[in-house]
């Protein structure tokens, strides 16, 4: 398993999670990652097999969830020629495939009871008994897991076994959400913006513009790393003029005003992003004591995110927010918002 991606990050939740996937690493114990999704359980996966003593033997990835239950088993143990129909020659499993290095299970929470059993005894005793055959074979193999599962209160409904929770949870590392990494949501989107602008052939690295900025760090990121990986990347592609500042950024890539209507529409991209700017710009509404400046700072917001998504075009930013080209300069004017912000010093790049 090679990865493009590396561990970006530099808040403490982020970096004692990395800490201690690197300690455990050297051991020969099971590993269980939990995190939501995107959030890099792979990533550590990899780390554990890279520092240990097994680095030089494979790294073999199941997706436990990828495959219907009547072939998880088979996929996991092997099986003989004939065990069942289409089985037509005797194949490895995972298990057979990792040994000697690190066997790494994603969507450890939807393996079914009878996989969890086969799957027991595999750890506790190391052995593995290949479908349509009586003759258990020894595999040294390292076992890290990951879910977004909670595993525990599964144990406590029956739906995974309590005694391979054990076997597993020798270590268990939990990877925070985007959302509480303090200070990673720009060093990350600085990062992926660099890598993309380099691929896609500009010159230099603009930087993001101020209200853009802001978006990113009040979106709440659902999807995490991975998702936010996304969105600069597309904001970068779709970005026409290298020498300014990146000033549009969409969340969510579906919304369209020509989406299919077959299900509720989800609130406009536009007015997600500039809600979080506007938000960002704004005092807390439980302590406001100056009405006027208020306002004035979520309309500076809004005009702020409305130019950038139309490209400083005026007209077409006029259009978009329901004024006329006058009403438009005179509200750039009041909020002493220039048109078209100066393209910044690029003898660093």
């Amino acid at each position: 398993m090679e990865r493009e991606n590396q561990f970006i990050g530099q808040s403490g939740a982020f970096l004692d999670a990395v800490e201690r996937a690197s300690r455990a690493a050297p051991l020969a114990r099971p590993v269980l990652v939990i995190g939501e999704r995107g959030t890099g359980k792979e990533l550590i996966a990899e780390r554990l097999h890279r520092l240990s003593d097994r680095w030089e033997g494979p790294l073999v990835v199941m997706n436990c969830a990828a495959l219907p239950e009547t072939l998880i088993e088979a996929e996991l143990f092997g099986h003989e020629a004939g065990a069942f129909t289409g089985a037509t020659r005797a194949r490895e499993g995972r298990f057979e495939e990792a040994d000697g290095g690190t066997l790494f299970l994603d969507e450890l929470g939807t393996l079914s009871m009878a996989a969890q059993e086969r799957l027991l005894r595999a750890v506790e005793y190391g052995e593995v008994t290949r479908i349509g055959s009586s003759r258990p074979l020894r595999v040294d193999v390292r076992i890290a897991a990951a879910t977004n599962e909670d595993l525990p209160r599964m144990a406590r409904e029956g739906t995974f076994r309590a005694d391979l929770l054990d076997r597993l949870s020798f270590e268990v590392i939990t990877l925070p959400p985007l959302r509480v990494r303090e200070g990673d949501i720009p060093v990350l989107a600085d990062y992926f913006g660099r890598r993309m602008a380099a691929e896609i052939g500009w010159e230099a690295w603009p930087g993001f513009a101020e209200h853009v900025a802001e978006a990113l760090e009040m979106h709440p990121w659902p999807g995490n790393v991975r998702e936010l990986r996304n969105v600069v990347e597309r904001a970068i592609y779709r970005w026409d003029d290298w020498s300014m500042p990146v000033g549009d950024v969409v969340f969510d890539p579906f919304d369209s005003p020509w989406k299919p209507r077959g299900s509720p529409v989800a609130p406009s991209t536009q007015a997600r992003a500039a809600k979080p700017a506007a938000a960002a710009a704004m005092p807390d509404l439980s302590n406001v004591d100056d009405l006027r400046a208020a306002v004035d700072a979520h309309e500076r917001a809004i005009l702020e995110h409305a130019l950038g998504r139309n490209r400083w075009n005026q007209r077409q930013t006029a259009q978009a927010l329901g004024l006329s080209y006058d009403q438009l300069r005179h509200a750039l004017k009041k909020h002493d918002l220039s048109p078209r912000p100066a393209a910044p010093d690029m003898d660093g790049e």
